[in-house]
């Protein structure tokens, strides 16, 4: 089968930039050093160049997960030029079609199913039929002037961000050497391969506990590193939800941006998936992966029964959860109280909490049910 032509110009840079990284930075340190003052911005600008793909590019334009003020979106356009992974109209165009056609080797931009090397960077350094630029997914997109203003000016702003800001910041401390090796070139090469262990790692290595009908995965080791962007496998399922790690343990940096950036109004609209919901695929991943391990093990008639009715029962308590769960709030608002009697409002808090009860009862079950199942030796007697 022939190979899609080289993108030379793509190989050039995602060539010459990784060995300038690996030689002149190390040496330039282990002959002149690099002060604090230089691995501050250098960190800074890594964090701004991440956030800028992570709350910008990703989160904000590709899904629309939440709605931004200009200012704020000015910033992202300027930090994601500084990124070098293209204008937000290519790569939001990219990144919808990834969700479309999710690992399909033919259609998905940077299909897991085509190996790491290809979903990391091979996708980008060949002109793949899957890669062919179609911008009639982002009409929405087109419609933004900052987006149509930085598309117009992607290389200069390339050029600015990426050698005269770090020339300027490093002029001021009195090294610009300094300043363009670790802030310029050092933190372009990191910051984009951060990016790529997205398309890649994140489709390889974690857990899958919301569904396994796409390859992303979880894993909060990967979250570390891409600023929240780990929790692979929530975001695929749901990803209209400005969050990628849901739980409040989880590390999500990107999300707790975007909530502090709403308590000074320059983000709104933040688009947040039920608990219900989250609930009901959890479950839903778990009870595929028993009964196709009773299936498996042969496991007796009667426990593939008993896992059939609990999987029913916690589905149904969890509907009643949800429905009360909402009826109790809304009953709180201002206009609800109004027209509700004190005693009514008793009531739906009873009920709500009794439901509630119940459904932490069945969850009980249902974890004990599946602790026994999943056992190396299932403990069925």
């Amino acid at each position: 089968m022939e190979k899609a032509p080289i993108n030379w110009v793509n190989m050039l840079l995602f060539s010459i930039t990784p060995a300038l990284a690996i030689t002149l930075v190390p040496a330039y340190g282990f002959l002149v050093g690099y002060d604090s003052y230089e691995w501050l911005l250098f960190f800074l600008l890594m964090g701004f160049c991440g956030m800028s793909i992570t709350a910008g590019y990703h989160r904000l334009w590709s899904h629309k997960t939440y709605k931004a003020h200009p200012v704020l979106r000015l910033i992202f356009a300027i930090g994601g030029a500084m990124a070098l992974q293209n204008d937000v109209f290519h790569w939001a165009s990219d990144h919808r079609r990834h969700h479309q056609h999710v690992d399909n080797n033919e259609r998905d931009p940077y299909s897991a199913g085509r190996g790491f090397w290809f979903s990391h960077i091979g996708w980008i350094l060949r002109d793949y039929p899957s890669s062919k630029e179609d911008f009639s997914n982002i009409k929405d997109l087109m419609r933004d002037p900052i987006l149509v203003w930085q598309h117009k000016h992607y290389l200069s702003l390339v050029l600015a961000t990426n050698i005269g800001i770090p020339a300027l910041l490093g002029a001021l401390h009195g090294d610009i050497l300094a300043g363009l090796l670790l802030s310029g070139l050092l933190r372009l090469v990191l910051s984009q391969h951060v990016t790529y262990f997205i398309n890649s790692l994140a489709h390889m290595w974690g857990n899958q506990p919301y569904s396994d009908e796409h390859s992303a995965r979880d894993n909060s080791l990967l979250a570390l590193i891409t600023y929240g962007e780990g929790y692979h496998n929530y975001h695929h399922t749901f990803q209209w939800d400005y969050r990628n790690g849901v739980r409040w343990w989880h590390y999500d940096p990107t999300k707790w941006a975007i909530r502090l950036f709403s308590l000074i109004g320059l983000t709104h609209d933040l688009k947040r998936c039920s608990p219900a919901q989250i609930e009901k695929a959890r479950l839903e991943q778990q009870y595929r992966s028993l009964s196709l391990r009773c299936e498996v093990l042969n496991i007796p008639e009667k426990w593939r029964v008993r896992l059939e009715q609990e999987y029913e029962q916690l589905l149904h308590t969890l509907q009643q959860w949800s429905e009360h769960r909402q009826a109790w709030y809304e009953a709180r608002g201002r206009q609800l109280q109004e027209t509700l009697t004190h005693w009514d409002l008793q009531q739906l808090r009873d009920r709500y909490k009794q439901v509630q009860y119940q459904l932490k009862l069945q969850r009980r079950r249902w974890q004990q049910l599946a602790r026994n199942l999943a056992a190396p030796t299932p403990a069925l007697a």
